[in-house]
């Protein structure tokens, strides 16, 4: 079922054939320009979305869209920085003119520092997280409810980017974990607020996925100050839980996912 509750086109199952038959909507992806949003971008264009990719970088992102191939005539680059309540209502304006509608938004845009001590991180860096990640988060899915609410017919999906952090902290990473944990509220907010209006909020947490250059995963602090290289999983298994969340009828949602490495410490990470 498409997000609108529209069987797909019959086809060969899970085709491309299938797939530009019957579009499955338009998503609106932030942090297009690069790492899971661009590998989130490309994986909503396969499975036959039109999105929007948003980011500050414009060279980013139409790097985004070439390699978007055949389906380029179904992306729009906006350079956008989410921590601007104009330009984010100009990125939702845009897309509205170009695709009619918004059935997803992908709060994927973040920021992050060094690992830093508490009594060592500069307040510049930890207005930074929180402008970009939270912030930035919740004008988008503002925007989003507002466009989703006045859209005919009604309602859309809203997934947010969250992390291992949002539940369990690393050492030295007191503003990203404080950031991540107020996106997990923000998530449960917007779920419940979404319920009279048809739109669907659920979180998706992501683990150690394998630098996109091939390159040796650097070592993690662990919990008792010790050094090790922990295990990593390919970007497709993130993409594949992100369109398992974004495929669903509006009926049902995936409030939180977690996918990481097995091995990764999560569960009793301290």
């Amino acid at each position: 079922m498409s997000p609108r509750g529209e069987d797909r086109a019959p086809g060969r199952a899970g085709g491309r054939d299938a797939v530009r038959a019957h579009a499955r909507g338009t998503a609106v992806v932030t942090g297009g320009g690069s790492g899971l949003g661009r590998a989130a971008s490309l994986a909503l264009l396969a499975d036959g979305w039109s999105v929007a990719v948003a980011g500050r970088r414009k060279e980013a992102l139409e790097e985004t869209v070439g390699l978007a191939g055949p389906d380029a005539d179904r992306v729009l680059a906006v350079p956008t920085d989410i921590r601007s309540p104009a330009e984010v209502e100009a990125l939702f304006a845009a897309v509205r003119e170009r695709f009619g509608r918004v059935d997803l938004l992908f709060n994927n845009a973040g920021a992050a520092v060094p690992r830093t001590p508490v009594e060592e991180v500069a307040v510049e860096d930890w207005r930074r997280i929180m402008d970009t990640t939270v912030t930035g988060t919740f004008l988008c899915a503002q925007e989003a409810f507002r466009v989703m609410r006045g859209q005919s017919p009604p309602g859309g999906r809203i997934i947010n980017n969250g992390a291992p952090s949002a539940h369990v902290p690393r050492p030295h990473s007191v503003a990203y974990t404080t950031a991540k944990h107020a996106v997990l509220g923000l998530t449960r907010a917007l779920s419940l607020d979404g319920r009279a209006h048809g739109i669907a909020c659920g979180q998706i947490d992501v683990g150690n996925v394998a630098p996109a250059d091939g390159g040796p995963q650097p070592p993690a602090m662990q919990a008792d100050g010790t050094m090790a290289v922990e295990q990593t999983i390919p970007v497709e298994r993130f993409t594949e839980s992100l369109l398992l969340m974004a495929s669903m009828p509006l009926e049902a949602n995936v409030q939180y996912l977690t996918v990481l490495p097995t091995t990764m410490p999560f569960v009793g990470r301290g």
